[in-house]
C-alpha cells in the first residue's frame, strides 16, 4: 500500500485520528438556532401597539361616553380604575396559561379577546355592559403584556435589548397615536364616539394575523424556560424591566435558591409603595388628563394631542432613565426630579389650564417616567437572578393593587366638588410619598440582606 501523500494527510480531519471505524463524527460546535421568522417580529410590533388604546381611546371620549351611557362622576372614575385591578387579577393567569398552551397561543388569544372587547364594548347597551366589555380587552392586555418578554426571550435571547427597545417604542406610539387621533378620527367618520372607540378594534384583529402561522410550531409553544420565565414576568408590565425579567429568569430556574421571605424587606415594600404611587398617576393621567384640559375650554382635539404628548414622552425617557440610574450609586436625586417635574405640573393644571397647556402636558409626561425607572431598580435592589423574580412579582402585584383606588377617587371628588382643585390637591399630594418612598427604594441595598436579617 503506497503511504498517503501529504495532500490526502491534510485533507484527513484532525479529529478522526483515535475514532473506531464507523463512529460518527463529533459535532463540530453548538447547533445553530433557526433564524426567527420575520412574522415574529410583527407579531411582537403589532401586540405592543395594542397595549394601551383600549385606555387612551377612552380617555380622549371619555366626556362623550358619559353624556352617551348617563354615567356619573363616581362610576366614570370606576371606569378608569378598571385596567390596573384588570392588571393585577388577570396578569397572574399568564404564566399558568402559558405553561398550557404555549406564550404565542396565549398572545393570540389575547389579541381576540382585545378585538371582541373594543367591538362590543360600544354597543353593549349600558354602563354595565361597556365595564365588562372593557374588562375582556384588559384581560387580553394583561395576559398579552406579561408574556410578551417571554416570547422575546425565546425568539431573541441574544437581541433581547434590542427587541425590547423596539417593542417598548411600539408601546408608547400605540398609547400616545390612540390619544391623538381619536377625537379627529371619530369627527371624520362622522359616526359618533361608538365608531371611534370601535375603530381600535381593526388594530387588535390585525395583531392576531401574524400568531396564527405560529401555533402550528410547537417550538413557538414553549418558553426557553417555562417555569422560571413565568415567575418571572409575573409582574413585568413594562417593556424597559423585560430584558431583566426575562434574562433572570433562566437564572432562576436553575439556581433552585430559597425563597427569600421578600416582606421583610423594607426596602421591597418601599419599592412596591413607589410603584403603586406612580402607577396611580399614571392611570388617572390616562384617564382624566384630557377631560381636564377640555373642562378648561381646550378644544377636544387638542385635548387628546396634549394627552398624546404625555405618553409619547416614555419613549426617549425609557431609554435614558435606566441607563442613568444604573450608573447612580442613589437613584433618589432620579426620583427627585422626576417627583418635583409632577408637582409643577399638576399645579399648573391648577392654575393655569389652558395657558400653559403644553408645557404642563410635558412636565407630567416627564413625571410619568418613573414607571421604567421603578422596573430599573427592581433588578439593581436583589443580588441573584431568583431575588429579582421575586421582588419584581412582589413590588408590581402589590404596586398594582395600590394604584386601584386613586382614579376612582378622582371621579368623586371630581363629581361632588364640581371642578378639577381637589382632584389635582390629591394628585399632588400623592406625589409627596411617591417621592418618599422612591428615595428609599433608591438606597444601595439588596432585599436579600435585609430579609435573612
Amino acid at each position: 500500500m503506497t503511504p498517503p501523500t501529504p495532500t490526502a494527510r491534510r485533507a484527513r480531519p484532525p479529529s478522526s485520528r483515535g475514532r473506531p471505524a464507523g463512529a460518527a463524527p463529533p459535532p463540530r460546535g453548538p447547533p445553530r438556532r433557526p433564524r426567527p421568522p420575520r412574522l415574529v417580529i410583527v407579531g411582537i410590533v403589532l401586540t405592543a401597539l395594542n397595549l394601551r388604546p383600549a385606555i387612551t381611546s377612552l380617555g380622549a371620549l371619555l366626556e362623550e361616553v358619559r353624556t352617551g351611557l348617563g354615567m356619573s362622576g363616581s362610576v366614570a372614575g370606576l371606569l378608569t380604575s378598571v385596567p390596573p385591578l384588570c392588571f393585577a387579577l388577570f396578569g397572574v393567569m399568564a404564566p399558568r396559561l402559558a405553561r398550557r398552551f404555549g406564550p404565542a397561543a396565549v398572545v393570540c388569544a389575547g389579541m381576540v379577546a382585545i378585538a371582541a372587547g373594543l367591538l362590543i364594548r360600544p354597543y353593549a347597551g349600558g354602563t354595565a355592559g361597556f365595564v365588562a366589555a372593557s374588562a375582556l380587552a384588559l384581560m387580553g392586555i394583561a395576559v398579552s403584556n406579561v408574556l410578551m418578554p417571554v416570547i422575546v426571550k425565546r425568539w431573541f435571547p441574544d437581541r433581547v435589548g434590542s427587541m425590547t427597545g423596539l417593542y417598548s417604542m411600539a408601546l408608547a406610539l400605540g398609547t400616545s397615536c390612540a390619544a391623538a387621533v381619536t377625537v379627529p378620527m371619530t369627527e371624520a367618520l362622522s359616526g359618533g364616539w361608538r365608531t371611534g372607540l370601535t375603530v381600535w378594534a381593526l388594530l387588535a384583529a390585525a395583531a392576531v394575523v401574524p400568531w396564527l402561522p405560529l401555533l402550528r410550531d410547537r417550538d413557538a409553544r414553549s418558553a426557553e424556560n417555562p417555569r422560571g420565565a413565568s415567575r418571572s414576568v409575573r409582574g413585568g408590565g413594562g417593556a424597559s424591566g423585560s430584558s431583566r425579567g426575562s434574562g433572570g429568569a433562566s437564572g432562576s430556574g436553575r439556581e433552585a435558591a430559597p425563597v427569600l421571605r421578600i416582606t421583610r424587606s423594607r426596602t421591597a415594600w418601599a419599592l412596591a409603595v413607589f410603584f403603586g404611587l406612580q402607577a396611580t398617576a399614571a392611570y388617572i393621567t390616562m384617564g382624566w388628563m384630557a377631560q381636564i384640559f377640555r373642562d378648561a375650554g381646550v378644544p377636544a382635539g387638542t385635548a387628546g394631542l396634549l394627552l398624546a404628548l404625555t405618553m409619547v414622552m416614555g419613549v426617549p425617557l425609557a431609554f435614558v432613565i435606566p441607563r442613568l440610574a444604573t450608573r447612580l450609586p442613589h437613584q433618589g436625586p432620579i426620583v427627585v426630579v422626576l417627583g418635583v417635574c409632577g408637582l409643577l405640573g399638576y399645579g399648573g393644571l391648577h392654575l393655569a389650564p389652558a395657558q400653559g397647556a403644553w408645557a404642563w402636558a410635558l412636565l407630567i409626561g416627564i413625571s410619568n417616567c418613573s414607571f421604567p425607572l421603578a422596573l430599573t431598580m427592581v433588578g439593581m435592589r436583589a443580588r441573584t437572578g431568583a431575588g429579582v423574580v421575586q421582588l419584581s412579582a412582589f413590588a408590581q402585584s402589590t404596586g398594582y393593587l395600590i394604584s386601584i383606588p386613586g382614579p376612582l377617587l378622582v371621579g368623586v371628588l371630581y363629581q361632588h366638588s364640581g371642578g378639577w382643585g381637589l382632584p389635582l390637591a390629591l394628585m399632588a399630594a400623592l406625589m409627596l410619598p411617591q417621592i418618599a418612598a422612591g428615595v428609599l427604594a433608591g438606597r444601595d441595598r439588596l432585599v436579600e440582606d435585609e430579609a435573612a436579617r
